[in-house]
């Protein structure tokens, strides 16, 4: 399994477990807050007959109970309006010095849309056997401040699951790459230094063959081969360190790739040129570029089997410069356009699925450019594109 799907896993895994705990916390919070809605309509609903009490009340009627329930109300916001909608008192609520009634009646409004009314009738006559209620007033009344704070809650604490889930994606990926920075690093300059012995040999045994074989075309391929084996050894030894551009020639620099690898390749791979000769400057490492071209290459030779067509494209502008390589091979399906840049990933059966990834941190880390695939169509080909800045 590659590193990016299992990260990919863990995050899914984080995922699931921050839809869970909000869920759980919803489904909680929504059952307390509706025992508390419902406690809070009772004790309206006495402090409501505590009211009809009071308003019917006599000289001989005891109030002390029915004044002790009505004060000990200091929590829930409420208006007594009258039968004519008249404010007749309120409680628990903070009125402006300026337009209080105006503020009030919106308040009654607000309340009522809510169903947070009762109707109580005062007085009652007796008419054909049946009571009729001739006067009332309505109680509006709203949640209590502790109810709205445990109703925003939930959302509060789905909000810092978020968060937290945000951070610690973040962080599993930060140690990952991190992670992945030094084995590449590691891995590189490694061989890079296991390299240097053999070529080193390998050159001085080429030389002895050029002084006995002097007009050989094949020693001078391989003395071709023996630099390039050292250009390899270089570039290796530069992963890890943040390598200087210098102005470079770039049509040259294809031109090099292309002239290489097309006397190694078999002869039913075509290299097409769609480029101009005007020299194009850009600011470039070229060892590690001409590495991003060799590998975009080799995956292209590879995807056609030894067979087809890749294609070099040019676009120069005031701003950029833009690289397209197309090869006819197997293409990649539209959702592996942005795996296929991740490490490990390889559709061969022999392979470490690095080199793209490593061409993709030459372009944007060390050159501040783009690599991406342009387009793809599964048994047509695909092509890459390279942008960089001027």
């Amino acid at each position: 399994m590659i590193i990016g799907d299992r990260i990919k896993q863990m995050k899914i895994v984080l995922v699931l477990i921050a839809i869970i705990i909000a869920f759980s916390s919803l489904v909680i919070s929504h059952i307390l807050i509706k025992d508390l809605s419902a406690e809070e309509k009772n004790k309206m609903e006495v402090w409501s007959e505590a009211m009809k009490t009071f308003n019917n009340a006599d000289e001989t009627t005891d109030l002390t109970l029915v004044l002790k329930v009505l004060n000990g109300n200091n929590t829930i916001p409420v208006i007594v309006v009258g039968k004519k909608g008249e404010i007749q008192s309120y409680r628990n609520i903070s009125v402006p010095s300026s337009n209080s009634d105006k503020y009030l009646h919106d308040k009654v409004n607000s309340f009522g849309y809510s169903n947070h009314k009762i109707r109580i009738y005062l007085k009652s006559d007796e008419k054909i056997g049946k009571q009729a209620q001739t006067d009332y007033i309505d109680i509006y009344y709203d949640d209590s401040l502790m109810l709205k704070r445990l109703a925003t809650y939930p959302y509060v604490q789905l909000g810092v699951v978020l968060v937290f889930v945000v951070i610690a994606i973040f962080a599993l990926l930060s140690s990952k790459k991190a992670e992945q920075n030094k084995v590449w690093v590691g891995l590189s300059k490694e061989t890079a230094h296991q390299l240097g012995t053999p070529i080193s040999s390998l050159m001085a045994w080429v030389e002895i063959l050029k002084s006995r074989y002097a007009n050989d075309n094949l020693i001078s391929e391989m003395d071709n081969d023996v630099n390039r084996l050292q250009l390899i050894a270089e570039r290796f030894s530069k992963i890890g360190s943040m390598p200087e551009p210098n102005p470079c020639e770039l049509i040259s620099i294809l031109n090099n790739v292309i002239d290489y690898l097309s006397k190694r390749c078999s002869g039913k791979v075509v290299f097409v040129r769609e480029i101009d000769d005007l020299p194009i400057w850009v600011k470039l490492n070229s060892p590690l570029f001409e590495w991003v071209i060799e590998n975009l290459c080799k995956n292209a030779i590879d995807s056609m089997e030894g067979q087809g067509i890749v294609t070099f494209s040019i676009f120069n502008t005031e701003k950029k410069v833009v690289i397209d390589i197309s090869d006819t091979g197997k293409g990649i399906p539209k959702s592996k356009y942005k795996t296929v840049f991740q490490p490990g990933y390889t559709t061969k059966k022999r392979g470490w699925g690095l080199g793209l990834s490593l061409a993709k941190r030459i372009v944007e880390e060390y050159h501040h450019g783009k690599i991406y695939v342009k387009r793809s169509e599964i048994n047509k080909g695909t092509t890459f594109r390279i942008e960089l800045k001027k």
